[in-house]
């Protein structure tokens, strides 16, 4: 029998009209958020407005899109440009809803993995809570950007820029909102977004910027130790994603040439150290944001594949210009 998570996907993505019998629930919920959206944006719904610029960076499917990467570059960007970057998250699969800063060394079950990847690689100020406007408060004091990861669809939030984000690969998959297809609201939401950032090659959207996500290099879990991303070139590895899109990141260390065996896992699990246990004597490769959760328990055969996301130069400036438009409306007084 074929698991609901996959049955889902072949449904949403494999081209079919299968989930047509679903359509019905797709428009009642069309209805609701339309409903919702259109609450807030009366005044009926209150939404938090923060004294600091807010810029969401989110999508309209579920799954992964290459949100991390790149609120990544976006922190690195304009961290360099003298900017103080604060990133609030909700911290998916956590084990508490309160808001609170995430270190470095905080344990990922405080923090959730996609935050604490965050705080590691940028050295931005990260608060994470089940309440985004909690989590923004947490970093107003220090902060004169704050970069919202995810939370489009989060009207509580008021905002001053919205980028979208669409994997090239799957699109908006069917076209059909939940549960029929992936779609959280309409495809024309898209057009109401500061800027719409495609992922890797295929879905093209007018004006959009398009954005790769290319390797750098291997990085022992346990050790950090630093390996080229040749280093398993002609090398047979596991893989294991517990990612929106795991296909993604198989696909890309058969790029580096790795004979991959893959061990797809659904989104923000927690693996255990028995899922990473081969006793074959190969490599196991795996995402960053799987390695936050692995490294108590990792060994030396295991190491996490580091990427960046990239764009063309004109692109890069305008998505910056995107932001910086967004800071000089507001003109926020320094704390």
């Amino acid at each position: 029998m074929q698991a609901p998570h996959d049955w889902l996907l072949e449904t949403w993505y494999g081209g079919s009209r299968r989930g047509a019998w679903l359509l019905p629930l797709a428009w009642l919920f069309a209805a609701a958020a339309a409903l919702r959206r259109g609450l807030y944006r009366a005044g009926l719904l209150r939404s938090y407005q923060s004294p600091r610029p807010v810029v969401v960076i989110g999508n309209v499917t579920v799954g992964g899109t290459g949100k991390t990467p790149l609120v990544v570059w976006l922190a690195e960007r304009l961290a360099a440009r003298g900017r103080r970057v604060g990133v609030a998250s909700r911290g998916y699969g956590r084990s508490a809803s309160d808001a609170r800063r995430v270190g470095p060394d905080d344990p990922v079950a405080g923090t959730g993995d996609e935050p604490l990847l965050i705080a590691r690689r940028t050295g931005a100020a990260v608060a994470v809570a089940a309440d985004r406007p909690a989590a923004v408060r947490l970093l107003e004091p220090d902060c004169d950007v704050i970069l919202s990861d995810d939370g489009l669809q989060h009207y509580a939030l008021a905002r001053d820029a919205e980028i979208a984000v669409v994997d090239g690969r799957r699109g908006l998959g069917n076209g059909w909102l939940l549960p029929a297809g992936p779609l959280r609201e309409s495809p024309s939401r898209l057009a109401a977004a500061s800027a719409v950032v495609v992922n890797g090659d295929g879905y093209d959207s007018p004006a959009a910027l398009r954005m790769r996500i290319e390797p750098t290099r291997f990085v022992g879990v346990r050790s950090g130790e630093v390996l080229p991303s040749s280093a398993f070139h002609g090398r047979r590895a596991h893989a294991v994603a517990a990612i929106g899109h795991p296909d993604r990141f198989f696909d890309t260390l058969r790029g580096l040439g790795v004979d991959v065996d893959p061990h797809p896992l659904p989104d923000h699990a927690v693996p255990e150290p028995g899922w990473l246990a081969f006793d074959d004597g190969a490599p196991v490769l795996m995402t960053e944001k799987d390695a936050v959760k692995c490294r108590d328990f990792a060994g030396p055969a295991h190491w996490y594949l580091e990427v960046g996301a990239r764009f063309a130069e004109a692109d890069a400036e305008r998505l910056l210009a995107v932001v910086e438009d967004a800071v000089r409306r507001r003109r926020p007084e320094k704390p």
